[in-house]
C-alpha cells in the first residue's frame, strides 16, 4: 500500500526508470564495447572510467545538497546533463572519446541516485524502514529492460545499447520533474562533524566492507553476460539469468521492513556476505550447469538485495542532520565507486589470464574478508 503523505508513485517511478537505465548499462555495456572491438583490458578500463567519477561526484554533490538544500533541484539538473552528455556517444567509438563520453557523463549520472536516496527516506520520516516498498520498483525497471533488451538482440545487433541508454535517461529527467523537495522536519536535529563520524571504528568497518563487497560484484557486472556468451547461452537467456537475479531482489524487498527490524542490520549484513561467497564461488566453478547459475543468480537476493536496504538503513541511523545527503555519498562513492573501479580493472586484468574461475574467487575471497571486518567490528545503531 503506497504510504499516506508520501509521493510513492512519483518516487517509485523515479526508481523504476534509473534502474532500467541500470538494466541496459550493466549487462549490455561491455557486451557494446566488445561488439566496437574493444578487448577485455579495454573494456575494464573504460567500466572502471563509468564507476571512478562515484569515487568523487556523489561527496561534491552531497555537501552542495547538505549546505544549500534542494536536493531534487541538483537531480533534475544532474538527470538532464547526464542525457546530453551521453548522447555523445553517437558521435564516435574510438577509445579516447567513448573514455571522455563516459568520464563527463557519470560525473552528472552519479550525482543523482545518493541525493534521491536521501530524499525518499526524508519524505519517509519515521517510517523509513519501509524504504524497500518503494525501492523495489527499481528492480521491477531492471527487471523489465534486462529481459526486453536481451530479447530484442536475439534480432539485432549490440548498437541498439547506446539508443536504449538515452531513452531511459530521458524518462529519468521527465520522472524528476515530478517529485517534490522533502520537507525539513524529517531532518534529526543531532548534528555531529562529519570528521567525528568518520573517525569510528564500526563506521570504518562499515565503509570498509562496502567497498569490499562492490569491489566482488566486479567481474560480475562487467564480464558475466560475455562469460554466458563464451560458455554457450543465447542472449535472451542470459537476459533471463540477469532478471532472475532482480526477480528475487524484489522478492526479497516486500520482506525487508519487517525483517530488518526484528533481526538487526549488523546480522543482515554478515549473512548477505556468506551468501555472496557462496554465489561468486558458484559461478567461476559451474558456469556450464543450468541449473546451478540459475540458484546463485537467486543470491542476488544477498549479495545486493539484503545487504542495499540494510547498508541504506545504517547509513541512515548514523549519518543524520546535515549529514544525510554526505552519508548516501559515502556509501555510494566508497562502494559502487572505489570499490566498483577497483572490481572492473582487477577483472579486465585477470580475465583472459588466469582466467574467469581465478577472477571470480578473488570476489568470494574480498566478501569473506568483508565478512570477518563486520564480525569483529560492526555494531547495530541500537548499541550506540
Amino acid at each position: 500500500m503506497p504510504l499516506k503523505n508520501t509521493p510513492y508513485w512519483r518516487l517509485s517511478g523515479f526508481y523504476f526508470f534509473y534502474f532500467a537505465s541500470l538494466g541496459v548499462l550493466v549487462p549490455y555495456w561491455g557486451l557494446y564495447l566488445q561488439w566496437q572491438g574493444f578487448a577485455a583490458k579495454e573494456i575494464g578500463e573504460l567500466t572502471a572510467i563509468l564507476l571512478a567519477t562515484r569515487i568523487v561526484a556523489p561527496n561534491i554533490w552531497g555537501w552542495i545538497a547538505d549546505h544549500r538544500g534542494k536536493r531534487m533541484a541538483i537531480v533534475r539538473f544532474a538527470s538532464l546533463a547526464s542525457a546530453i552528455a551521453f548522447s555523445a556517444i553517437l558521435l564516435n567509438n574510438s577509445y579516447i572519446w567513448i573514455a571522455g563520453v563516459m568520464l563527463v557523463f557519470s560525473f552528472f549520472w552519479n550525482a543523482s541516485l545518493p541525493q534521491f536516496e536521501a530524499t525518499t527516506l526524508q519524505h519517509l520520516g519515521d517510517h523509513h524502514h519501509h524504504y524497500s516498498k518503494i525501492r523495489l520498483w527499481g528492480s521491477i525497471g531492471f527487471i523489465v529492460t534486462v529481459a526486453g533488451l536481451g530479447s530484442l538482440l536475439e534480432y539485432f545487433d549490440a548498437s541498439i545499447v547506446p539508443y536504449m541508454m538515452l531513452l531511459s535517461m530521458v524518462a529519468i529527467w521527465l520522472l524528476s520533474l515530478t517529485v517534490p523537495e522533502s520537507s525539513s522536519r524529517h531532518l534529526s536535529l543531532n548534528h555531529q562533524p562529519l570528521s567525528t563520524i568518520l573517525k569510528r571504528p564500526e563506521v570504518i568497518a562499515f565503509l570498509s566492507i562496502c567497498f569490499l563487497i562492490q569491489l566482488s560484484h566486479g567481474p560480475y557486472y562487467t564480464f558475466y553476460t560475455i562469460y554466458l556468451e563464451q560458455h554457450g547461452y543465447s542472449p535472451s537467456l542470459i537476459g533471463q539469468l540477469w532478471a532472475l537475479g532482480v526477480i528475487a531482489e524484489v522478492i526479497i524487498f516486500l520482506f525487508m521492513h519487517r525483517w530488518l527490524p526484528h533481526f538487526g542490520i549488523r546480522k543482515v549484513l554478515l549473512v548477505s556476505l556468506l551468501f555472496s561467497t557462496l554465489r561468486w564461488l558458484l559461478i567461476g566453478f559451474f558456469p556450464d550447469s543450468l541449473t546451478i547459475l540459475l540458484f546463485a543468480q537467486l543470491l542476488h537476493a544477498a549479495s545486493f538485495g539484503t545487504f542495499h536496504v540494510a547498508a541504506i538503513a545504517w547509513v541512515h541511523h548514523h549519518f543524520v542532520g546535515k549529514n544525510q545527503g554526505r552519508g548516501q555519498a559515502l556509501y555510494s562513492s566508497i562502494g559502487f565507486g572505489a570499490g566498483g573501479v577497483i572490481g572492473s580493472l582487477f577483472s579486465g586484468y585477470l580475465w583472459l589470464y588466469p582466467g574467469p574461475t581465478f577472477t571470480f574467487v578473488i570476489s568470494a575471497i574480498a566478501t569473506s574478508i568483508a565478512f570477518i571486518i563486520g564480525f569483529i567490528w560492526l555494531k547495530d545503531p541500537i548499541e550506540h
